[in-house]
């Protein structure tokens, strides 16, 4: 019963730890066009856009890391057995790149809390799309453990990420069409 109490947790903060890392690179997004607006609107909407972006990061995805991280090791304690199977051993891989997803979104946090503009708007679009591919790939994994023949699964990884790509050019194509 434990362990269902336990996994029920680390999902829940799973998923509020994505939608903070979806968020966020959204909120890096607006501070990034907001940092060219001409003044008082620039420094209006960026100090608002700060504030939001650090609640959502230290309340939000922050914890939510950490809750979800220290649940997900907890359960793999009690069935520590999990770690020699091969679904397992690829999805604690994708764990360890949304980990590292994770605290390059930090950097870009802080760099934007300093008004340092490092990157596009556009960039961050594409960076955006880096959670996704990883949720994408961890449930389909989890779901088909035992039946997903490798050769699909990353072939349907890679398709999905070309979709993402043309979904972003389509998008793209639009705003600048609308003059946005």
């Amino acid at each position: 019963m434990l362990y269902n109490y336990l996994k029920a947790l680390h999902l829940i903060f799973v998923i509020t730890w994505f939608a903070g890392l979806f968020y966020v690179v959204r909120l890096f997004v607006y501070q990034i066009e907001a940092a060219q607006k001409p003044s008082p609107e620039k420094e209006i909407i960026g100090t608002q856009l700060k504030l939001m972006t650090k609640r959502l990061w230290y309340i939000i995805t922050w914890p939510s890391m950490i809750l979800a991280v220290g649940f997900g090791i907890w359960l793999l304690s009690i069935r520590a057995v999990l770690i020699t199977d091969v679904w397992m051993q690829v999805k604690l891989g994708f764990v360890l790149f949304l980990i590292i997803y994770h605290f390059i979104c930090h950097r870009y946090f802080k760099q934007l809390q300093n008004d340092l503009v490092k990157h596009s708007s556009n960039f961050m679009r594409i960076f955006n799309e880096g959670a996704t591919v990883v949720l994408f790939a961890v449930v389909f994994l989890v779901n088909f453990r035992y039946s997903i023949d490798w050769v699909y699964g990353t072939v349907g990884l890679i398709l999905f990420s070309i979709l993402i790509m043309m979904g972003y050019k389509i998008y793209k194509y639009i705003r600048e069409k609308n003059g946005e």
